[in-house]
């Protein structure tokens, strides 16, 4: 009798001494859905726009809530890891962007084309890669998604060309306006309008900041970047308009980036940081979702904090790799230059040393 009652008493202490979060979680009736308001987009030569109401369910807001909060740490990692001398050369940051990167994703298809810029950490990571690789590639290693040889504006997925670095500079992007309205390809151009263009504020480099109307004939959108669900909406707005045959569309999306322009900038010369802060208290795009989740029912406070400690764990395991995996060697500086062509020679900077490519 003894025996059994101190199983008894095993069994209970085991269930009192589980996280209560957990318990919370376990018991808990969420709602599946709820319908949210979201602002209006201003528009340019269009009739109509994007909804100004959505329907979020549980599942979507769960996977959006994780997404933007691993883009947040993987990029508070690399600037870690940038700050200990890790990760070399250029890096760009997105963190404060990360409802724009998510939100397109959710907008459009896994076979839809998609091509950056070269704050392209975010939409890497959206696109289907690992922080593994992304953070692989940042350090320069050879489990990185480019080989440890493209770095952070040289980041490929399947249907994703991204980290360049022109922007649509010197003129082409008004040339690529032009051939687009002129034969009506279905292009979505998309503005990712974060205040500063590197350390100049939008008010100082531009008579007009209406961005979404540069597109002059293209039809344009401008939405609030800091808001998932408008993203999302006015994504799905611009795709069906391109897919229905009626030519290009043009958004701008209104953010905002917490780091410099890279991490080079300390990003408080030419902006306060009582700007900062503020941004980061009434418009930071997941504590927007957050809060809309909680208060709808749709999680809890309890439940959103185990993804957050799932997040670090992933990050602290992907930095871990970045760290320990080898560089590619000097051999294999020609490696992957084409797909499919035969090897040839490539020289490097001694005219003496020749390296050979491989596909």
């Amino acid at each position: 009798m003894r025996k059994m009652l101190a199983a008894v008493s095993r069994v209970l202490s085991g269930v009192a001494q589980k996280p209560a979060s957990r318990v919370l979680v376990a018991s808990r009736n969420f709602a599946n859905d709820a319908t949210f308001e979201i602002k209006k987009c201003d528009l340019h030569r269009l009739e109509e726009g994007p909804p100004v109401t959505t329907v979020l369910t549980r599942e979507d807001g769960l996977k959006y809530y994780r997404m933007m909060q691993t883009v947040r740490r993987m990029e508070l990692k690399a600037d870690q890891l940038y700050k200990q001398k890790i990760i070399r050369g250029f890096c760009h940051l997105c963190d404060g962007q990360e409802a724009c990167c998510v939100g397109l994703e959710a907008g459009i298809n896994p076979t839809d084309h998609l091509i950056t810029a070269y704050r392209a950490h975010g939409f890497t990571f959206t696109r289907g890669l690992s922080v593994r690789a992304i953070l692989a590639e940042l350090t320069g290693r050879r489990g990185g998604c480019a080989k440890g040889k493209g770095g952070s504006m040289h980041m490929y997925a399947k249907n994703f060309y991204g980290g360049n670095g022109i922007v649509g500079a010197q003129g082409q992007i008004f040339e690529a306006y032009n051939m687009a309205a002129l034969w009506k390809l279905p292009c979505i151009f998309i503005c990712e309008n974060n205040r500063y263009g590197m350390g100049t504020s939008v008010e100082r480099a531009a008579a007009s900041t209406d961005y979404y109307k540069r597109g002059d004939f293209i039809p344009g959108l401008r939405v609030d970047g800091m808001d998932i669900l408008c993203v999302r909406e006015a994504t799905r707005f611009a795709a069906a308009y391109c897919r229905s045959g009626k030519g290009p569309i043009l958004m701008e999306l209104q953010t905002y980036r917490y780091h410099g322009h890279s991490m080079s900038d300390p990003g408080v010369s030419y902006r306060t940081r009582e700007e900062i802060q503020e941004v980061r208290s009434k418009s930071d795009p997941i504590m927007l979702l957050k809060d809309r989740m909680v208060n709808s029912n749709l999680a809890s406070v309890e439940e959103l904090k185990e993804i957050d400690v799932d997040v670090r764990k992933e990050i602290e395991d992907a930095a871990q790799f970045a760290t320990a995996d080898p560089e590619p060697p000097l051999e294999e500086l020609g490696y992957h230059i084409y797909c499919s062509d035969p090897p040839f020679e490539v020289r490097g900077a001694n005219q003496w040393i020749k390296f050979k490519s491989i596909s």
